[in-house]
C-alpha cells in the first residue's frame, strides 16, 4: 500500500474541509510549495492535489501552483478539481501532472469522458466516487445523485479505467477513523481495481488497518496537518 500526502488548495492557501463543507475551513501555514518540498524530504514521491474553487466552480484556479511544484521538485501529482472536459484535461496535463482525477465529467457528461479516456489513455485517469451512504456526490460534493457508487464503478470498468478513489464524504475531514467496510465491500466486488482510500485517517493504526484490507493506497491529509501523524512514521508507506 502507497500513502498519498494531500494538499487541498483554496485560494493559493492549503486548507482542509470537514465533509467537504466550503463553510467550514481550516487554513494551515505553509504555502503548497514549501508543503510538497516537505513531503518530498520525507521520501514521498507521489502527492494529492485538489483545486477546490475547481471542484466546486468547474474553473481551474490552481494551474500555476502545480506547475511550481512540477518545476521545483520531482514529485508525481495525482490532481482533481473542475476537470470537466478536454479542453480543462489538456491545460493541467500541460502543467506536468502526472494522473487526472475525474469526477463529475464522469457522470454528467460521458461523451466528454470517452474524449478524454481516448486522448490521454485510461492509465492516466482515476475516478473520484465520492460517496455519501453508498450514493455518489459531484460537483465538489454539492449536488446529491442516486446513482451507486457500485453501479458507476462499473461503468468506468468498461471503459478501461481500474483506478478510483473512493471517499467516505461522511468521514472526510472528521479524524474519526476510515471506513475500512466501505474499502472492504468494494474490493470484494471489485478485487482487480486499484483502490485509493480517501477520508476519516486519524492516525496510524487506521494506515496499518488499511494495509491489511490490501488498498491500493490512502490519501492522508488532515491527520497530517493537525499532527495527529508525523511524516517519519508515514514515511515507511512512501511509495
Amino acid at each position: 500500500m502507497i500513502v498519498i500526502p494531500a494538499i487541498d488548495i483554496y485560494d493559493n492557501k492549503i486548507v482542509r474541509l470537514t465533509k467537504g463543507d466550503f463553510d467550514s475551513v481550516s487554513y494551515y501555514k505553509n504555502t503548497p510549495l514549501q508543503q510538497a518540498k516537505i513531503f518530498e524530504s520525507f521520501g514521498f514521491n507521489i502527492i494529492h492535489i485538489v483545486d477546490l474553487i475547481g471542484s466546486k466552480t468547474g474553473k481551474l484556479a490552481a494551474a500555476n501552483t502545480v506547475k511550481n511544484i512540477k518545476a521545483e521538485t520531482n514529485l508525481k501529482i495525482e490532481f482533481g478539481g473542475g476537470i470537466r472536459d478536454m479542453k480543462t484535461a489538456t491545460e493541467i496535463v500541460n502543467t506536468g501532472v502526472d494522473y487526472l482525477i475525474l469526477g463529475s465529467v464522469s457522470v454528467k457528461n460521458k461523451d466528454e469522458l470517452k474524449l478524454i479516456i481516448e486522448k490521454l489513455s485510461p492509465g492516466k485517469i482515476i475516478i473520484a466516487i465520492d460517496a455519501e451512504n453508498e450514493k455518489l456526490r459531484i460537483s465538489g460534493w454539492t449536488e446529491e445523485t442516486t446513482i451507486s457508487l457500485y453501479s458507476h464503478i462499473e461503468y468506468c470498468l468498461s471503459l478501461g479505467i481500474d483506478k478510483f478513489l473512493c471517499t467516505d464524504i461522511l468521514k472526510d475531514g472528521m479524524l474519526t477513523g476510515a471506513n475500512i467496510e466501505l474499502y472492504n465491500k468494494v474490493l470484494t466486488k471489485y478485487p482487480s481495481i486499484k483502490l485509493i482510500a480517501s477520508g476519516g485517517v486519524k492516525d496510524m493504526s487506521d494506515i496499518h488497518k488499511l494495509n491489511e484490507v490490501d488498498i491500493y493506497a490512502v490519501v492522508v491529509g488532515k491527520a497530517i496537518y493537525e499532527n495527529k501523524i508525523e511524516l517519519k512514521e508515514l514515511a515507511q508507506f512512501a511509495l
